[in-house]
């Protein structure tokens, strides 16, 4: 951060030295300022050119990754704003549904389960994703014989902008389908780019980075009939409705079948009130007990590094054995001293390890990451600590930002280039330019409406 923050002096004061110098190229375009160059056009030439041949076929590629990365968004938009109106989400993430990404963001808000967000990083990936978006604008305009006028930058306080600045006019003549392939040029480049910087981003793993433990993301649970609880706190209840009378702390010890287990108060006071009838409890295990945290390195000094190495150690072991646990993280390590239970014959230790859904595009996706990162294991990096991780986490941002660009690029509103790709549309299925205007203001406003109400639901939700 120290680095961090000196660079981010320097580029600041560069900044301002060299757009004073070069003022009178700067103008005032709304709440924006532009400054426009000639840099890059003679690359952008060049490339429509020279790949002429490839590029033209790819049009109907991009054409359909626009409709495919809008239907997307717009399918994603509706199901969150679902989520976050019928459940308690607002209460538990606290952050603001919509909150544009700054550096230091994630530490202004405490977003612990995200890498940090250094200003370098901003800078880095901003001309990642505004250079190959920008540009393909720009490449495919010239491989349909539309001017571009200018590159350059924009301005917006402390946030900054690329853009291609091809001819308007030249643009509104053309086909529907050129302008369509224009448009969505720049997210399908921000695709790619998601692409290139994932294998980059893995590969880079694959070689900087050794196991050095195992992670484990929740204790072991069960499911129990809220009916059949007959013991809260040791204390014997006759009567279901006596279990009111003793949620005093956070955790609750209950009993069921002479079995114990022990369940967050909120929980419970929760399946209470809605009549729900099996609520998920923590089993009464050694791990839990022992309020183990952290990754698990060792285990009586042997280590472990993937789940089937626990497992053959807890083979050798019996039920009441007392192991020394070592857990540690960033450098920081904590011993356990713990009394193995019993589950099914065998030792038990009560760690659990839930993987998210397998459904779906997103779960093979989410499969083939594991193949090359598995969350349930720790891994160190094999050279410079520091410097690696600071190198993973840039292309971890990288890819995620853009993939994140090209998604909300592409929804139907004004300001984004999905607003007129939706707009387009509409007029040429239809044959009416007039109910393609209707309809994209129609959209717009729906989702200017949509994201007005999720920061309604937010401000009630945590600040009221």
């Amino acid at each position: 951060m120290f680095y961090d923050l000196i660079f981010f002096l320097l580029f600041t004061l560069a900044t301002i030295v060299f757009l004073y110098k070069r003022k009178h190229n700067l103008k005032r375009q709304g709440l924006m300022y532009l400054y426009r160059t000639r840099i890059g056009l003679k690359i952008i030439d060049w490339t429509s050119e020279k790949f002429e041949k490839i590029l033209r076929p790819m049009q109907f590629l991009i054409v359909g990754c626009g409709y495919i990365l809008m239907g997307s968004m717009i399918w994603l938009l509706a199901k969150f704003t679902y989520i976050y109106s019928v459940s308690d989400i607002a209460k538990q993430i606290k952050i603001p549904p919509i909150l544009p990404l700054f550096p230091y963001a994630t530490d202004l808000f405490k977003l612990d389960f995200l890498p940090p967000f250094y200003f370098t990083y901003w800078i880095i990936i901003i001309a990642v994703i505004a250079i190959s978006h920008e540009f393909a604008h720009g490449i495919f305009a010239r491989l349909n014989k539309i001017k571009v006028h200018s590159t350059g930058f924009g301005f917006l306080g402390p946030f900054l902008a690329a853009f291609v600045e091809p001819d308007e006019k030249e643009m509104q003549k053309a086909k529907k389908f050129t302008q369509l392939s224009i448009l969505a040029a720049g997210t399908f480049a921000n695709i790619l780019m998601t692409i290139l910087f994932g294998g980059i981003m893995a590969l880079f793993f694959v070689v900087s980075f050794t196991p050095a433990g195992i992670n484990f993301n929740s204790y072991a649970e069960s499911v129990v009939p809220l009916a059949a609880i007959t013991v809260v706190e040791g204390m014997q209840i006759n009567n279901f409705n006596e279990i009111n009378n003793y949620l005093e702390n956070n955790m609750t010890e209950i009993g069921v079948e002479g079995i114990n287990y022990i369940v967050p108060t909120v929980s419970l006071e929760y399946a209470l009130e809605n009549n729900i009838e099996r609520i998920i409890v923590f089993d009464d295990a050694p791990a839990f007990r022992a309020n183990l945290k952290s990754p698990i390195l060792e285990i009586d000094g042997k280590k472990i590094v993937s789940h089937s190495e626990l497992s053959n150690f807890l083979d050798t072991t019996l039920p009441g054995d007392i192991v020394n646990i070592k857990t540690g993280e960033n450098g920081e390590t904590n011993e356990y001293e713990i009394e193995l239970s019993e589950r099914n014959g065998k030792s038990f230790i009560g760690i659990g390890f839930k993987s998210p859904s397998n459904k779906g595009v997103s779960g093979y996706l989410t499969k083939q990451l594991y193949k090359i990162k598995d969350p349930f294991v720790h891994y160190v990096p094999s050279w410079n600590g520091n410097f690696a991780w600071f190198i993973y986490n840039l292309l971890w941002w990288i890819v995620l930002i853009n993939l994140s660009v090209a998604l909300v690029n592409m929804l139907p509103v004004g300001i984004f280039d999905g607003g007129r790709f939706f707009y387009l549309t509409i007029w040429g299925l239809t044959g009416s330019e007039k109910l393609g205007r209707k309809a994209f203001s129609l959209a717009t406003w729906s989702i200017i409406f949509i994201l007005i109400w999720l920061m309604i639901v937010w401000t009630f939700a945590v600040i009221i």
